[in-house]
């Protein structure tokens, strides 16, 4: 007898949410009471303080269907101002459920607000964690998995169970002394069984089968994992380990438990590449959209051929490290990102002037130092636009873009040439993604169409790197005031900075 196992795979996650009522209306509502609390924690075995909610780290994924409103009431108790992002979640129409300090006013100490928002066409594995400060680092998220409606049928068969695994940096000092560390991506591996792909970040893939797979920063997928039979007698170790940091790679383990086993665990651990980008480039290109599967609707996730749709701007984002007053921060295209006292939505919405400049970050990169500044970037509602992450440093980096998805269409090594790297692009079937990977000394480029009209945060998912500069807002947008294209500010929308006198 064999029976197949669906794993989620989330990187740099923990779960936690409260237990959920499901009322019959227009689209099912779901609804959650989130206290956010310091509490002891000790997952190196050293106790510390870390962020629970409801009492529990980590605790239970978020498991939610297509099109269902997701109500959550969060209670900060924290003694510092928090807001949740909901990484992969698109928000349609909706920027000022987004949970960053450029769309909202941070929940204060000791007080509560409601998110409000629907899943709206939306299937797939997703995180959510809290965007201030360094709060991430203490704990505080978790998995949100999005599920398909009954009627749409996925490409693979029911499997006997599921489990989400959730993968995480963690440090024995507390989250405020962890500023200039750096996050990395990893290889994953289960002793003894092979992983077949069948969904990232909101694509059914085709089902290539890997002994081991890379994940970076801020991204998640989905596994089909086939057990032995029935009747094994041992147990099997789930391996992570760290990808381009050579000299030392560090190696964190789990344990694949068989019913009725006898036999612990035991060695060698699965081998799997160190640095090798090459390896990991090459692999990242069998990740390829199954263009015939349903999507959160019934037309094939492939209907949409964004191979032959024209251009209007090109973008190319470089990343740099620099000193600034004297003092290390990360910039793009030569502007470190600081956040003002208002949320851009918030100085959009009431027409407040001096809270931020159109186009200060150029569609290419500039010369000359880099500078303080609060990166927006024009766009128009529906624009279809290519960027190119370049990325000039040793380590790999990592970059995720809020309220859409997009196809991560080409990686390449060295420079990007407009002339030249198209060749290699894969038009016809990259997956839609959340979040892309950029090499060292290589370049990544995606091609997004931005047909959701709001203030959207692009940011390094390297949390460490983003707190020191590394983000900036693209603003979708047109003249033309209507509900069909984006809600209106919330009634309980918090006010503060300008907005608020």
């Amino acid at each position: 007898m064999r029976q197949a196992i669906v794993l989620h795979f989330l990187l740099g996650v923990l779960a936690c949410l409260s237990p959920v009522t499901h009322i019959k209306a227009e689209d099912p509502y779901v609804y959650y009471n989130w206290v956010v609390e310091y509490g002891e924690v000790s997952p190196l075995g050293v106790k510390q303080r870390g962020i629970l909610i409801n009492g529990q780290f980590p605790g239970p994924t978020v498991n939610v269907t297509t099109n269902d409103n997701v109500i959550v009431n969060l209670q900060n108790k924290l003694d510092e101002p928090l807001l949740i992002t909901w990484q992969g979640i698109k928000q349609r129409k909706s920027s000022w459920q987004d949970g960053v300090l450029g769309t909202n006013c941070p929940i204060p100490p000791n007080s509560n607000w409601t998110y409000k928002m629907q899943m709206k066409d939306q299937i797939g594995t997703y995180t959510y964690f809290p965007s201030t400060l360094l709060h991430r680092a203490a704990g505080g998220y978790g998995g949100f998995n999005i599920m398909a409606r009954s009627v749409i049928p996925v490409p693979y068969p029911k499997p006997y169970e599921e489990f989400t695994v959730l993968i995480s940096d963690w440090w024995k000092k507390d989250h405020k002394s962890v500023e200039h560390r750096m996050t990395t991506s990893i290889n994953f591996r289960i002793q003894g069984h092979t992983l077949r792909l069948v969904e990232c970040e909101g694509s059914h893939t085709i089902q290539e089968v890997y002994e081991s797979l890379d994940l970076h920063v801020g991204q998640s997928s989905s596994f089909l994992v086939t057990t032995h039979s029935m009747g094994e007698t041992k147990d099997f170790f789930i391996v992570a380990s760290t990808r381009f940091t050579k000299p030392k790679i560090l190696t964190s383990t789990a344990i694949l438990h068989y019913q009725g086993s006898k036999s612990a665990a035991s060695g060698p651990l699965p081998i799997a590449p160190t640095y090798h980008i090459h390896w990991s480039m090459k692999q990242a290109r069998t990740i390829r959209w199954n263009l015939t599967a349903n999507a959160a609707r019934p037309n094939p996730q492939g209907a949409f051929h964004y191979g032959t749709i024209q251009v209007v701007r090109t973008i190319v984002l470089e990343n740099t490290a620099a000193k600034i007053n004297g003092k290390l921060r990360y910039a793009i295209n030569k502007i470190s990102y600081i956040n003002p006292d208002t949320p851009l939505k918030l100085a959009d919405y009431f027409n407040i002037p001096g809270v931020f400049t159109l186009n200060s970050t150029k569609d290419t990169p500039p010369a000359g130092p880099a500078v303080l500044g609060t990166s927006v970037i024009a766009t128009s509602l529906h624009d279809f636009v290519e960027i190119v992450f370049q990325n000039t440093e040793s380590t790999v980096q990592s970059w995720h873009l809020d309220g859409n998805d997009f196809w991560s269409v080409g990686y390449g090594g060295g420079k990007w040439n407009s002339t030249l790297r198209r060749r290699f692009y894969n038009y016809n079937d990259a997956p839609t993604r959340c979040t892309v990977q950029v090499y060292p000394y290589s370049w990544s480029a995606i091609l997004v169409s931005l047909d959701n009209k709001g203030m959207w945060n692009l940011r390094s998912a390297n949390w460490p790197r983003r707190y020191l500069g590394q983000e900036l807002y693209v603003r979708v947008w047109n003249d033309e005031k209507s509900l069909f294209t984006e809600y209106d500010i919330p009634p309980n929308a918090l006010l503060c900075g300008k907005a608020k006198r």
